[in-house]
């Protein structure tokens, strides 16, 4: 397995595409030396260097072009479906891509799955083979708790930003791009931060495995079965919509037994204005097993004759 103490070989090819030589944003790596993966990650994440990015990518995968079908490997498996990579660096290429979505989610992931390692994104700088590099994220230096991601620029799409701030246990993660030049990159993102916590909040409307109503059985052994939900349920919403919120327990019934503990067997409709329709599933809390023979024709009957429910 792969440590943060492990050292990769910088290449000759890495140090001409993303060194000093190639006028771009680098680490300033020596060819032929060797580094540790941890001075690599910082060197990505703090000092945006492209060196730093082909080493890492030759060192794992072979090449860089090879490095770069797999992230549109990882890049499905994560469902970004607007990205599409022909290197390891981000360098300008007319068929290397991604979307704000896909941004989101990749950011979104990054939080999620590898916390140990989030930390390096607020590092503040960083200093490598004598040269000290400042974080070029100008919102981790004001005092809104950001502690995150990434900048960046090109001549086609202009100042950009990938940032998260945590502030009263509540993370909102903004991607902006196109913005004309560094100072809007800093007075942008910072406009748009406040006005999401002043104007937008979380709802926890439901916990995972709570109840939500009944469902009428057919023929079971019970006349009905306790809906539970599967997850979580979470909403963001502008705070003035919290009374227009729309919630419903939609199923076709009497649902016939038998009925297995966890089945899908109902839906909750959630309506709001500006998230439109969202759909989760509600399912059964137990089994409900089916009646006998003689108890279903007798259920039968009393419903032809009488008038009766199950």
């Amino acid at each position: 397995a792969l440590s943060l103490e492990d050292k990769f070989r910088v290449s000759e090819n890495a140090w001409r595409k993303g060194g000093i030589m190639s006028g771009s944003s680098t680490m300033f790596l020596k060819p032929k030396t060797r580094v540790s993966v941890e001075d690599l990650i910082r060197g990505i994440i703090v000092q945006s260097g492209n060196d730093a990015c082909i080493v890492v990518a030759e060192s794992l995968s072979g090449s860089e072009p090879v490095f770069a079908l797999e992230m549109n490997e990882k890049a499905r498996e994560l469902d970004m479906t607007q990205s599409h990579f022909v290197n390891s660096t981000g360098w300008p290429h007319p068929e290397h891509r991604m979307s704000p979505r896909d941004l989101a989610i990749l950011s979104q992931r990054l939080i999620q799955d590898f916390p140990e390692y989030y930390h390096y994104f607020k590092e503040l700088e960083f200093t490598y083979n004598g040269i000290k590099q400042r974080n070029r994220n100008p919102l981790l230096y004001k005092e809104m708790n950001a502690d995150g991601l990434k900048t960046g620029h090109t001549k086609e799409s202009g100042y950009g930003l990938v940032a998260s701030v945590n502030r009263h246990d509540r993370r909102i993660v903004l991607v902006v791009n196109g913005l004309p030049s560094k100072k809007a990159r800093s007075a942008e993102p910072e406009r748009l931060f406040e006005w999401a916590y002043r104007e937008f909040s979380n709802y926890y409307l439901f916990q995972s495995g709570e109840q939500i109503g009944a469902a009428e059985i057919w023929l079971g052994q019970l006349p009905s079965v306790p809906l539970i939900v599967p997850r979580n349920i979470n909403l963001t919403l502008p705070r003035k919509e919290r009374r227009k919120l729309d919630i419903r327990v939609v199923y076709e019934g009497p649902v016939p037994a038998p009925i297995k503990k966890g089945q899908n067997i109902a839906k909750l409709v959630i309506n709001t204005p500006s998230r439109g329709t969202e759909v989760v599933p509600l399912v059964a809390k137990h089994d409900v097993m089916r009646l006998n023979f003689l108890s279903r024709l007798m259920t039968t009957l009393r419903i032809v004759f009488l008038g009766e429910s199950s």
